[in-house]
């Protein structure tokens, strides 16, 4: 499983990761973990005064049957240091296979996420036709415990939802990102949808 995997896994059962819940020994406290530092982009378009948002649905076997609360921002891990913004852009196009748009970008902020992460996410308004997007893919072994590994995309899918229909199907940690996304003054008069 790869850490992005295995991040959507925490982030949907708000697990933080077991360095994070590893209590001190005798002679050894624990230290505290920097949280991992995750950055997505948010992509946006209206429609009829409309406002969608475009989310993928998380690859590989825990997610095949889950879908209401599973979709995710595009987003990926970045390293302390590294821009935010550029880390969002990289992930967006690993996991779509299309570059995003280019356009004003809007801060949304971070939000901390159950597992622990602090998710940073920018919006930019752009169409994209995403009948070729097409994610890069993981190794897990599966079934677990056959020695046979298997290669699955990160995202298998891709959509375009209206906000309202987004909050459905995105992890409830990052509902708080389309609340910030409709409440920016650019978007002043534009419906959720239904």
């Amino acid at each position: 499983m790869t850490g992005d995997d295995a991040e959507r896994q925490r982030d949907e059962v708000g697990v933080p990761p077991a360095a994070e819940r590893r209590g001190g020994e005798p002679g050894n406290p624990a230290q505290p973990a920097m949280p991992k530092l995750s950055a997505g982009l948010l992509l946006y378009r209206v429609r009829d005064g409309v406002v969608e948002v475009l989310i993928g649905h998380p690859g590989g076997p825990f997610w095949a049957r889950k879908d209401d609360g599973a979709w995710s921002i595009l987003k990926g891990e970045y390293t302390d240091g590294e821009d935010p913004w550029a880390a969002a852009q990289r992930e967006f196009e690993e996991e779509v296979g299309l570059a995003p748009p280019t356009g004003p970008r809007i801060d949304l902020g971070s939000v901390k996420q159950p597992s622990g992460k602090v998710l940073t996410v920018f919006a930019v308004r752009g169409d994209l036709d995403i009948a070729s997007a097409h994610s890069n893919t993981f190794e897990l072994e599966w079934p677990k415990g056959s020695g046979r590994m298997q290669a699955f995309p990160e995202v298998d899918r891709v959509g375009w939802f209206p906000v309202a229909q987004a909050k459905t199907k995105l992890l409830k940690g990052h509902h708080a990102f389309l609340d910030r996304l409709m409440a920016n003054s650019t978007l002043a008069g534009l419906r959720q949808g239904e």
